[in-house]
């Protein structure tokens, strides 16, 4: 995410592109298990999968 309009340090781009990737890879792993994840939808924590309770 940028929003001052700068580009970020080649750093800071890898360490974004690690984290999206961890954060992928535990959240297919929970699929696979049929465990539940909060995200963040709409300013709001939610749960996905099939195991959350209904609201």
């Amino acid at each position: 995410m940028n929003t001052d309009g700068h580009t970020p340090s080649p750093f800071a781009q890898q360490a974004l592109a690690a984290m999206k990737q961890a954060v992928s890879k535990e959240l297919d792993r929970k699929k696979r298990l049929g465990h539940y994840a909060v995200v963040w939808k709409d300013g709001k924590p939610i749960k996905i999968g099939e195991d959350a309770l209904p609201r």
